[in-house]
């Protein structure tokens, strides 16, 4: 299904000089709050395929305009000026380890660089860092938010280090090191312009746990639904990795299982014949896997065992057997016919094992761990023409994708929420081979300041 990008009304230019509180956009649709409905149901999700973002004009020679104003010239070319500051604090943080469920020190080492930038800062009952520029407990806010934790950990601070090129080598240096690193960074030229402070009293930064894996989105599930600054957020820019090329503006649903299969156990030659867990779940799995889902085209479908545990010996018929399973589809229906078909295989593979078997029968049991919910921004929706606007001004080329991040959570409750990178270059996620080099950085933290002052000036309240 291709998105299309409808033309907004006309925006007219402000006679009064450029500040985010003098300029006005007449036209512009907002998604506030009184008009959320909810999107799409838990389990949704719908792709986008990779379409040009077509600029709009009018609100693109506004964003021009601004930054050419002082202070938020000088601003943007602090970025510049500062590289060895940013990538400092980038090298620091990636030491730090955060695997998910163990962000704790990671969220004390924000903490602290936040306060040390002069901002009010404090840890939340969800273990997300919420830190503003300067008090204020009312709101609205617009957050720029960023998840700490990573997939993989390092054991010690050699694991993270930077070659002479300058690329930087480890563990969770580019998802999500690039995007903590741009809060930093944005704090800093915050409070390094006195004159910007009055602008940007209305932004929230939110360091929050649990994106990855089994995490769940816990941190972003929390900020919104339970917290009390969640809930005079009106719009969420979050930071996911590097690459500029890409908006997340749908959230792609997934659904994930602890598969378990038990059995009595027994030694490897006396006691063969009995039923054995192992056997019957690489059955299971490989029943499962000969089902051919459409990895392209529409609806796209994708399922992947990550895990597979059991056993204690060689010699010894095992109790137990367990795989966590993750499955994911742009068709609500879709997902759910997927995970119908993941338990009808575990049944016939238990009845096979069981038929076969002389003594000791194995059981199963299914647990879903994690579900992420889907939602999607409509078209022309004001936080899209302003990414819109920012990157026709400074020649970025975007495109809108579909996707699993924080913005999962927020989209699902009609609230308006964009996916973004950072800026610079990074690959490898997910492996110890993971780098990010910083080269083009100061692109996405232009992209990241620029956006923050229109979605600023056109908050309600």
């Amino acid at each position: 299904m291709r998105c299309r990008i409808h033309k907004t009304h006309p925006l007219a230019p402000p006679a009064r000089p450029f500040s985010v509180s003098s300029l006005t956009t007449p036209g512009h649709q907002r998604f506030s709050r009184a008009q959320q409905k909810p999107l799409l149901n838990w389990h949704l999700a719908a792709s986008i395929k990779s379409v040009a973002l077509p600029a709009d004009p009018p609100l693109s020679k506004i964003a021009a305009e601004l930054a050419g104003t002082p202070p938020l010239r000088d601003a943007l070319q602090w970025f510049v000026r500062q590289k060895q500051w940013i990538n400092e604090q980038h090298l620091q943080l990636c030491r730090v380890p955060a695997s998910t469920f163990f962000e704790q020190r990671r969220a004390e080492w924000m903490l602290a660089q936040f306060r040390a930038l002069g901002c009010v800062a404090r840890i939340d009952r969800g273990g997300n860092v919420i830190a503003h520029p300067q008090e204020n407990r009312t709101g609205p806010y617009i957050a720029l938010t960023a998840h700490l934790d990573t997939v993989l950990a390092p054991r010690k601070d050699e694991e993270v280090y930077t070659t002479p090129d300058g690329r930087l080598h480890g563990p969770g240096t580019a998802d999500n090191g690039a995007g903590l690193a741009a809060l930093l960074a944005i704090a800093r030229v915050i409070t390094s312009f006195p004159d910007l402070s009055d602008d940007f009293r209305n932004l929230v930064f939110v360091a929050n746990v649990g994106e990855e894996g089994e995490g769940n989105l816990s941190g972003m599930r929390y900020l919104c639904r339970q917290s009390s600054t969640g809930g005079r957020i009106q719009s969420f820019l979050i930071l996911d990795g590097p690459n500029v090329d890409h908006v997340t503006s749908q959230a792609l649903a997934s659904r994930r299982f602890d598969v378990t299969i038990s059995g009595p156990g027994g030694h490897s030659w006396s006691d063969y014949g009995f039923a054995n867990p192992i056997h019957a779940l690489a059955r299971a799995i490989v029943s499962f896997s000969e089902q051919r889902l459409p990895s392209t085209g529409s609806p796209r479908s994708s399922y992947n065992f990550g895990i597979i545990e059991g056993g204690s010996s060689i010699n010894s018929i095992p109790t137990l057997a367990r795989t966590k399973v993750d499955i994911r589809s742009e068709s609500p229906l879709k997902l759910d016919e997927i995970a119908a078909l993941l338990t009808s295989t575990v049944e016939q593979a238990l009845e096979a094992e069981n038929e076969r078997a002389t003594g000791g029968k194995v059981t199963a049991k299914i647990k879903e761990i994690g579900s992420r919910p889907g939602g999607r921004l409509p078209d022309d929706a004001h936080i899209l023409q302003a990414v819109r606007a920012v990157d026709s001004h400074l020649g970025i080329r975007s495109h809108l994708d579909c996707a699993s991040t924080d913005a999962n959570v927020p989209l699902s409750m009609g609230l308006p929420a964009i996916s973004i990178g950072a800026g610079g270059h990074g690959g490898g996620a997910h492996t110890p081979q993971e780098w990010f080099h910083p080269d083009g950085r100061e692109l996405g933290l232009k992209r990241i300041l620029l956006m923050l002052f229109l979605l600023l000036r056109d908050l309600d309240g």
